[in-house]
């Protein structure tokens, strides 16, 4: 089978986590992406939520046999020599569904080919019902695409884990004791480690070094926030600071979930901006994704109150969406999801 040239790489990604509208929690995942001609080969599936076998909190073991699986040095886990490609991000189970495709060596060399995508949810697909006709196939070269891999593995293997989780834990401190143990939970579900505490005076410089975010309460005054500053500075360790928007856990944790994931994709990120005024937000996507907004308002007696402004697929470029005059009215804040990305704005008067 014949398949023009095309140039393999892996990349980090991120299938982000966060407490959704109906109160479901998503879970986060680090993994690594797969780069086909300098493009995450993810972002051709606009509506896929899922995350490919690479995925860095399984152990090194794990990670490595499933690289070694995409170099052919083990029998393929599905029948016709099929490999998972993308999976779904909470479980390991084909039958909610995966993207796969045979890998095979060419016949003619030494190259790869990837070639027969689909939509599989049984231990066979059906090319004809759930074959993604548009993508591949996909010839590598031989000596890129194992090297790459095999960089991967050597990686996995002298930092512990697969392609390194960076650090993720946040520390937040606040006077709503309430509120901040929700959050902690919130985040703990999802994958994110919180500690709560009134301040970081006395915290030893290697616990300080964990965090990759602090989070402060509306009501912690600067005087405390200068005292937690300098102490991350004597730690010396660089943290994403986090002004907590409002006392609600989801807004919370998009906050705390952007602050973690900045620069963590290289820039590959399909949501670039998000702003909110004068009724409106304003978008700003990468590639074609599929995008959820949803607004939060805090009434008068300090109720919360959630609304599901959109929920469907964009093409790459800046779009307007309007809002529902009861989202944007009194202290009101924005949310958007793509699959790798979750940014928060504050409604603007």
């Amino acid at each position: 089978m014949s398949a023009v040239y095309t140039t393999f790489g892996l990349a980090p990604a991120t299938r982000t986590g966060g407490v959704l509208a109906n109160g479901d929690y998503q879970a986060h995942r680090d993994f690594v992406d797969f780069v086909v001609d300098g493009r995450p080969l993810l972002f051709q599936l606009s509506d896929l939520d899922a995350v490919s076998p690479l995925a860095s909190d399984v152990p090194p073991a794990i990670f490595a046999a499933q690289a070694r699986g995409l170099l052919l040095e083990a029998e393929a886990p599905l029948a016709g020599g099929r490999h998972v490609i993308y999976g779904c991000p909470e479980c390991e189970g084909i039958e909610c569904g995966a993207v796969t495709a045979v890998i095979e060596k060419a016949p003619d060399g030494d190259d790869y080919i990837w070639r027969d995508f689909a939509w599989q949810t049984d231990t066979r697909a059906d090319l004809d019902l759930n074959g993604y006709h548009g993508i591949g196939p996909y010839r590598f070269r031989g000596a890129e695409y194992r090297d790459a891999l095999r960089r991967l593995i050597e990686d996995a293997a002298s930092d512990g884990g697969g392609g390194g989780r960076g650090r993720r834990r946040v520390l937040l401190i606040g006077a709503r004791v309430a509120v901040l143990a929700k959050l902690a939970a919130a985040l703990r579900a999802i994958g994110i480690g919180a500690e709560i505490t009134d301040g970081a005076a006395g915290v030893p410089a290697d616990e300080l070094r964990t965090y990759g975010a602090v989070a402060f309460g509306r009501a912690v005054g600067e005087r405390e926030r200068s005292a937690v500053r300098a102490a991350f500075a004597e730690a010396g360790v660089e943290v994403a600071y986090v002004d907590g928007l409002a006392p609600v856990v989801p807004l919370l944790v998009a906050q705390i979930e952007q602050s973690l994931d900045v620069g963590a994709a290289g820039g590959r990120r399909r949501l670039a901006a998000l702003t909110a005024a004068g009724g409106e937000a304003r978008v700003e996507t990468t590639s074609t994704c599929r995008v959820r907004l949803i607004a939060y308002r805090v009434d008068r007696l300090h109720r919360t109150h959630t609304h599901e402004v959109f929920d469907g697929v964009l093409p790459p470029g800046d779009h307007r969406i309007a809002l529902d005059a009861k989202a944007a009215r009194g202290e009101s804040f924005v949310v958007a999801r793509t699959t790798d990305s979750v940014l928060v704005a504050p409604v603007r008067r």
